[in-house]
């Protein structure tokens, strides 16, 4: 089955993708492949995202990443537990009572702290980009459209979330317009205090109305028996608690990885289960979306990422980590990196973005 010229990647493969990024940078601290991580999410956002406007959740969650770190860093320097190392400078400190242990407020400001503060702010700052690029990339009104008839009623509910980014960056623009039209300050503290409250009312407004569109519309509305309904409910309800007790535990180096993945594999069959049994009954669905090869390439780019950075864990868990005692050079694990790499096959075999106008038609319909 051929793709048609303007046809866009899936954008389960796309949130797939950068899931799996996330899930790579979630399980290390080192800015080495933290650094990597981020270019690779840049580079194939860079090259395959269109002209929409959700395109620009990219850089806003960007600068929201950096505004994490420097806060992290801050926190740390002004209010956090003081562990030994060279000591680049010290504060005016205060006594705290006792019931205050591991708070401060001043005091030796070391490397160690600081250098171990900002890698964890970068973790942060690179799982944040990777969902900015599955906003860039994906439509959350296409992505929306491929929920299973089974999830109706969280699909609704989710419809808010996911579109609420991409519905700020459009908002921010919106807005900053209207009041550079009427000539009032769109920069600095001050036109940043004008921004807050219109933005995030009409972002969360839209958000809003495009779910009680879709319930309006009937979306995701199913013929079968109360019974049947309940079952298939109790069922998905179950495995996603599965899923997401299996996925903590698999995601924490110090757990038993092996259990935390058979209960996956438990949870995600009671899931499929559920979705299959609650899917049966009438439901049209127009232009769907089609899974290619394409598609498959796309998501194994982003387990080949993780692959490499659990396989390098394995092999030696310190190569994860940004070494503070002694402070050094991270480590460069070669199936890390190579894996890492690997996640940027979708800017060679992803469709190229579709013209604006057949992406808002894509929205539209």
């Amino acid at each position: 089955m051929l793709r048609t010229r303007l046809q866009p990647l899936h954008p389960i493969a796309w949130w797939c993708w950068a899931g799996a990024l996330a899930v790579a940078g979630s399980r290390t601290t080192n800015p080495l492949l933290l650094g990597l991580l981020f270019a690779v999410v840049a580079w194939v956002v860079t090259t395959r995202r269109g002209r929409s406007p959700w395109a620009r959740s990219f850089g806003a969650l960007v600068r929201l990443g950096l505004f994490v770190i420097v806060i992290r860093v801050v926190v740390q320097v002004l209010f956090g537990n003081r562990v030994p190392g060279a000591t680049w400078f010290t504060l005016p400190s205060l006594p705290l009572p006792s019931w205050a242990a591991g708070v401060t407020i001043g005091g030796p400001v070391t490397a160690q702290e600081t250098i171990g503060a900002f890698c964890q702010g970068l973790q942060i700052a690179v799982i944040l980009a990777c969902f900015g690029a599955a906003n860039s990339l994906a439509s959350s009104f296409r992505l929306l459209r491929c929920v299973p008839a089974g999830l109706y009623e969280v699909a609704v509910a989710v419809t808010v979330a996911i579109s609420f980014t991409p519905q700020v960056v459009l908002s921010i623009a919106r807005v900053r317009d209207a009041r550079r039209l009427r000539g009032r300050a769109t920069r600095g503290l001050k036109g940043w205090r004008g921004l807050a409250v219109p933005v995030l009312d009409g972002a969360l407004e839209r958000s809003v109305a495009l779910a009680a569109s879709m319930d309006a519309r009937g979306f995701g509305r199913r013929s079968t028996s109360p019974r049947r309904r309940q079952v298939t409910a109790a069922a998905t309800l179950g495995g996603l608690v599965g899923l997401g007790i299996g996925l903590f535990e698999v995601l924490d180096s110090g757990s038993a990885s092996g259990i935390g993945l058979a209960v996956v594999l438990v949870g995600g069959a009671l899931v499929i289960g559920g979705l299959v049994a609650s899917s049966h009954g009438s439901r049209t669905r127009y232009r769907p979306d089609r899974w290619l090869g394409a598609e498959w390439l796309v998501v194994a780019a982003g387990l080949a990422a993780v692959a490499g950075v659990v396989a390098a864990g394995s092999n030696d868990p310190n190569a994860l980590v940004q070494p503070l005692y002694p402070l050094a050079l991270p480590a460069g694990p070669v199936l890390a990196l190579a894996g890492i790499l690997a996640a940027t096959v979708p800017s060679a075999v992803a469709p190229r973005p579709a013209p604006l106008r057949a992406e808002l038609h894509e929205a539209v319909a």
